[in-house]
């Protein structure tokens, strides 16, 4: 028997979008009435889908402390980025599903939005960032991760 689970469940057929989805200040708070997890949830369980999310043993995922300004942005970045990911592999195999790629390009553009601000207060998170094209060469004048 082929099953497929995609099959028998669509994700994204009960999300809301009047639930502050694309309020920054609620995204790890919003209440999607959907089989997702929120950015932040999955980023810390490593599974955006609510139904494929397995804990290992006994062991629970730790929320990430956050310690100032900088981990607070760089940890949104990351979160934005891992669902955005997650959403990416779901489209590569269900191209025509309009919900996925809607909250697909949400979150795209809200990644794209924190990269910014965060590389305007603190510098270049990759070599190729549009932040790079003044001299001199940003990417070398801040301390590297190991040295903070």
């Amino acid at each position: 028997m082929n099953y497929d689970m995609f099959d028998e469940i669509d994700y994204f057929t009960n999300l809301d979008n009047s639930n502050g989805i694309n309020n920054m200040a609620n995204i790890n708070n919003q209440n999607i009435n959907s089989d997702l997890f929120s950015p932040y949830e999955g980023y810390i369980k490593g599974n955006l889908f609510k139904n494929l999310y397995d804990s290992y043993k006994n062991l629970k995922p730790i929320n990430i402390k956050i310690n100032n300004e900088r981990d607070e942005m760089l940890l949104n970045v990351g979160e934005l980025s891992f669902a955005r990911h997650e959403l990416n592999l779901l489209l590569d195999n269900y191209p025509n599903n309009s919900n996925a790629l809607t909250l697909f390009n949400r979150y795209l553009k809200m990644e794209d939005e924190a990269i910014k601000n965060y590389e305007r207060r603190f510098g270049p998170l990759e070599v190729d960032s549009d932040s790079q094209t003044n001299t001199p060469f940003a990417w070398v004048k801040d301390k590297w991760p190991w040295e903070m």
